[in-house]
């Protein structure tokens, strides 16, 4: 009996100074994030993503199923910049989850930690899609995934102080890898610079800025409004006297109107995956750059 005793005093002991084997909860708004979160958090996080690379951030319902998501999640990873303007504000408010909620540590939005582009002098939606604190596709340019990074790692760390120091030696892991790449696509992308480009949607600001690429027009009259032949027209009556190599659409956005004034202009379409997930060589941040890089090479050819 006395051994028995011993026995489980020594189990209850074990279970008490066993650390604890909690996971944090991560709702990620878009794939970037939640494969960022991924490779910060390890197996101390179960990341689920609200969306997919083939679904318009823009707008999202705000699916019951979102709203059950965010009502377990110990942190929400959001772009902002009114990317999730549609929808996020609802999944939030409904999940009646306290702990995720804007200006609360278990939120965290990407844009605050980088230069925003294209900053709108006034505010019209007569505009269109126009966001008030800049282009919110901050995710193509991997030089703002690495000041995310930072940010989203010290944030992880105050959430869960246990592991702190495993989110920094994870973040510094990342670091040292993700720098060596951004070198190796600089490299690889040099005969980029300057190449002048058409657009479906003005999505590409960061990935313009980042490579030297040289946009000549976009093929929405306005951000967000569906072109019509005589607003392509126009384009196609400006490339006689602004030649461009390629039109870039993101993997979501329909390719009628890319292909329409391609085949015009004879010249390439070129759709990017936009993000993780975007195609199936996107599998990860590393190979959603890799395959961005060889796209626009073969499309400037």
């Amino acid at each position: 009996m006395n051994r028995l005793l011993q026995l489980l005093a020594a189990l209850a002991f074990a279970a008490f100074a066993a650390p604890a084997l909690a996971v944090l909860n991560v709702f990620a708004s878009v794939p970037e994030w939640g494969a960022l979160a991924e490779e910060l958090g390890g197996e101390q996080v179960k990341v689920y993503t609200a969306t997919n690379a083939l679904q318009d951030p823009h707008h999202i319902e705000a699916r019951p199923s979102l709203i059950a998501r965010a009502r377990r999640a110990d942190l929400v990873v959001a772009t902002g910049a009114e990317l999730e303007v549609g929808w996020l504000p609802l999944v939030l408010q409904q999940s009646g989850n306290a702990r995720v909620q804007p200006g609360k540590a278990g939120y965290f939005e990407a844009a605050q930690y980088v230069r925003m582009l294209e900053k709108p002098a006034r505010l019209d939606r007569a505009d269109g899609d126009v966001h008030p604190g800049g282009n919110p596709h901050i995710q193509t340019d991997p030089r703002n995934i690495t000041r995310v990074a930072a940010a989203l790692a010290a944030r992880l760390g105050e959430l869960d102080p246990a592991n702190a120091a495993v989110y920094q030696a994870r973040h510094k892991a990342f670091l040292g890898r993700w720098t060596t790449a951004i070198a190796n696509w600089e490299r690889q992308a040099a005969a980029l610079r300057g190449v002048p480009i058409l657009v479906q949607h003005k999505a590409f600001a960061y990935l313009e800025d980042w490579l030297g690429l040289k946009q000549v027009a976009a093929l929405e009259p306005k951000p967000g409004v569906e072109p019509t032949i005589a607003h392509l027209s126009e384009v196609l009556a400006k490339l006689q006297q602004q030649p461009v190599k390629m039109v870039l659409r993101a993997a979501y956005q329909n390719d009628r109107a890319s292909l329409w004034i391609a085949e015009r202009a004879r010249i390439n379409a070129v759709a990017l995956p936009f993000t993780v997930g975007g195609d199936e060589a996107a599998k990860d941040l590393f190979s959603l750059f890799d395959d961005t890089i060889q796209r626009l090479l073969k499309g400037a050819q």
